[in-house]
């Protein structure tokens, strides 16, 4: 592969590897969506599994895949492209980058992605929410183009930047938790000399950085989701939502914490062992790097 190639593999890989992963975890993200946006009452993870399938059988939990997988195509190829080739710049100098600058580093990169991923994900959270509601009261988005479209053409295209500020800054926080401390445990994993860089490390770092990440998300995941399901008019800022969330108490910022830990930990998994296995064998790497498997 040439310098060129290898170059521009930075840009696709972390946004194929993550549609792959969202194949996989879509219906845990489904479920996330249903658990933030109820109004009142507690509706458990499995009450809502076993309701929807009731409702509108198994496939009902892939309401919005395509949606979801245009998010990560373009959300998680631009924040993963923008945070490598960042990384990639800083330490062509021979200088690995200090923990505090792949912080910063990660800010940026994923809240370039967030505005990107933006209209993909109001997109998916509709979608995804639809099944739950009144059929009279659905918008029967066909797949995630006629979605766009309908939206552009009805609401208009501001409407497709709904809840644009806070998914920028989940983004960012999102992007820090994944892949600067996914990075920063590897290495640290990796310098003890007990751990080699194979899927077993892989899966140790992506499962701390998972955590992390959920846990730095959680709240403005809530407010961006309500955001982007809301009617036109239905909240004047951000922080009438924030206000809205608040009265409903503390928790009510952390609903839908357990399925979206659940899914998001497989999620990093299963996005950084295929990112991995992609730079691997498609010459990210130096040819000379043999990895262990």
């Amino acid at each position: 592969m040439t310098d060129r190639s290898k170059k521009l593999s930075r840009w696709y890989f972390g946004g194929v590897s993550s549609a792959a992963a969202a194949c996989v975890t879509h219906p845990l993200d489904l479920l996330k969506v249903h658990l933030q946006t109820q109004q009142e009452g507690k509706l458990s993870v499995v009450n809502s599994t076993v309701g929807i399938i009731r409702k509108q059988g198994v496939l009902a939990l892939y309401n919005g895949l395509s949606a979801s997988l245009l998010r990560q195509l373009t959300y998680s190829t631009i924040r993963f492209g923008a945070y490598e080739a960042g990384k990639q710049s800083f330490e062509s100098s021979g200088h690995p980058l200090y923990f505090y600058q792949k912080l910063l580093l990660a800010a940026v990169s994923g809240a370039t992605g967030g505005v990107f991923g933006t209209p993909g994900d109001v997109i998916n959270v509709r979608m995804q929410n639809d099944v739950k509601i009144a059929p009279e009261l659905r918008r029967n988005y066909k797949h995630a183009l006629d979605g766009l479209f309908r939206v552009i053409q009805q609401e208009g295209v501001r409407q497709l930047f709904s809840g644009c500020s806070t998914a920028t800054m989940r983004a960012a926080l999102m992007t820090i938790g994944q892949l600067s401390f996914y990075d920063q445990i590897k290495t640290t994993l990796l310098q003890t000399g007990y751990f080699r860089d194979n899927p077993t490390t892989h899966v140790l770092s992506s499962v701390s950085a998972g955590a992390i990440a959920t846990t730095l998300t959680q709240p403005l995941d809530v407010l961006k989701t309500r955001a982007m399901n809301a009617k036109p008019g239905e909240f004047k800022n951000i922080m009438e939502i924030f206000l809205y969330t608040a009265k409903l108490g503390p928790l009510a910022f952390f609903k839908g914490y357990v399925p979206a830990f659940i899914r998001l930990a497989p999620q990093t998994i299963l996005t950084f062992v295929f990112l991995e296995q992609l730079r691997y064998n498609f010459g990210f790497y130096p040819e000379t790097a043999t990895p262990s498997l």
